[in-house]
C-alpha cells in the first residue's frame, strides 16, 4: 500500500509540469503582463521541460496547449501551437549536442529559440489582418529572456526534490 501511494504521489509530481502548462493555457496567463514588461511563461516552460526532462512533455500536449492558447486569446488557430513547438524543438536539439547542463548554457541556448519563436509568432501574425505590436514582443521576449534564470532555478530544485 506504501509502495502503491508513492508510486501515485510521484506520477503526479512528475506530470505537475504538464499540468501546469495546461493550467496556463486554459486561463489565458502564459503572459504575466505587469505594467512595465509582460513574460512569456509557457515558452520558459516548454524550454526547460523539454531540455531537462522530455518524457514529462510530449510534442502531443505542448501542441495541444498552443491551441488552447490560441482559442483563449482569439488568435488564428495554430499561431502559439507552431511558436511553442518551434521553442521545443531548439530545446531538442540544444540537449543532443549540450554535453555540460549549466544555467549559462541553456540561458544562451534560449536566445535562438525566442528569436525563431517570436519570427514564426511574426510571420504567423502578419498573414492574418491582426495589428502586431512590435515593442511589445520586443520587451516580452527580453524580459522572457532576463526572468529564465529565476525559473531553471525553481524548476531545478523541483527536479532534485521529485528525484527522492
Amino acid at each position: 500500500m506504501a509502495i502503491l501511494f508513492k508510486n501515485f504521489k510521484f506520477n503526479i509530481f512528475r506530470t505537475l509540469p504538464l499540468i501546469m502548462l495546461f493550467f496556463i493555457s486554459l486561463h489565458g496567463s502564459s503572459i504575466i503582463d505587469l505594467k512595465l514588461f509582460s513574460i512569456n511563461i509557457s515558452y520558459i516552460l516548454v524550454y526547460f521541460w523539454v531540455l531537462r526532462q522530455p518524457a514529462t512533455m510530449g510534442y502531443g500536449f505542448i501542441f495541444i496547449s498552443g491551441i488552447i492558447t490560441d482559442v483563449v486569446f482569439g488568435l488564428p488557430l495554430g499561431v502559439n501551437a507552431l511558436s511553442l513547438l518551434i521553442i521545443a524543438a531548439v530545446a531538442a536539439y540544444v540537449r543532443v549536442v549540450t554535453v555540460n547542463i549549466t544555467l549559462i548554457n541553456d540561458w544562451i541556448s534560449f536566445i535562438p529559440a525566442l528569436l525563431i519563436a517570436n519570427l514564426i509568432y511574426f510571420i504567423s501574425l502578419s498573414f492574418s489582418n491582426i495589428s502586431i505590436d512590435y515593442l511589445s514582443l520586443f520587451t516580452n521576449s527580453v524580459f522572457t529572456f532576463a526572468f529564465y534564470p529565476i525559473l531553471w532555478a525553481f524548476f531545478s530544485l523541483f527536479l532534485k526534490v521529485i528525484r527522492f
